[in-house]
């Protein structure tokens, strides 16, 4: 199961499907790219998903429920993140002024509550691990009042560093609660590449070599990441799960590092 967790779909024009829900691992989960030229729109509704937009690159403008906002990003490397939580039901419709690109990911949920955005002053950047293991995350959607199920962030590796690290997983096979996640990944420069690891105690094992664009689904077990010498590694992080909160099992073969001077 996790040799087909990863994902490759070459970009192409409007909104398309990047990562389908009931395939690759996926129950809950299910992912969109929007790919737009200067001066076109597109739109996205779902009368069953929550859905929250990540702007990757771009400027233009994000409309929903009524509501219209001025939107840009010149890159995920080089500013903080504009995100749109969009209910059940609604329209969500985009419009670049500049090339956009955007990442929509969603799951089902109850239906009500109203769009919400968040902009690059209301991201919460979070500091995590040390040394080869230091590495930026950034909460969008994860503790708001606006998301029913959905949690939304970005990590950011820097060129030889690792993430989700040490090890750790969330499929509940140890009392944690469970969650259902998927990483999207961008590359700087975008020759480059990272490895995506997911392994298990019973030893199943894979590493996939991830590129500019790629989507992996983390079905189960624990799935560390890291960037080669010379190239950045950015990850639009999505969770869903029974319960609305963060939660994680660490390897406990690996919690030793914690201790190190």
């Amino acid at each position: 199961m996790l040799d087909q967790t990863l994902i490759r779909t070459p970009r192409r024009p409007g909104i398309h499907v990047i990562q389908p829900r009931g395939a690759h691992g996926a129950t809950h989960l299910g992912g969109w790219r929007l790919h737009l030229a200067a001066g076109s729109s597109a739109e996205h509704a779902s009368e069953s998903d929550e859905m929250i937009v990540v702007l990757q690159e771009g400027a233009g403008t994000f409309e929903a429920g009524g509501q219209k906002w001025d939107v840009s990003r010149r890159s995920v490397f080089d500013e903080r993140a504009t995100a749109l939580y969009v209910p059940p039901g609604v329209t969500f419709r985009a419009t670049a002024t500049a090339p956009m690109e955007a990442i929509i990911v969603g799951t089902p949920a109850a239906p009500g509550g109203s769009p919400a955005l968040v902009g690059p002053a209301d991201v919460q950047v979070l500091a995590r691990g040390r040394d080869t293991y230091a590495r930026e995350v950034h909460n969008l959607f994860v503790t708001d009042p606006h998301a029913r199920r959905l949690m939304v962030g970005e990590t950011f590796n820097p060129p030889g560093h690792w993430s989700s690290y040490p090890p750790h997983k969330h499929d509940g096979k140890n009392g944690e609660p469970a969650l259902e996640e998927v990483y999207h990944f961008r590359v700087h420069p975008p020759q480059g590449f990272g490895q995506q690891i997911l392994y298990t105690e019973g030893g199943e094992s894979v590493t996939h070599q991830v590129r500019d664009g790629d989507v992996v689904v983390l079905p189960y077990g624990y799935h560390p990441v890291s960037a080669p010498p010379g190239y950045s590694v950015y990850y639009l992080w999505a969770m869903v799960g029974d319960e609305r909160k963060l939660a994680l099992y660490e390897d406990p073969a690996h919690t030793w590092i914690h201790e190190r001077a």
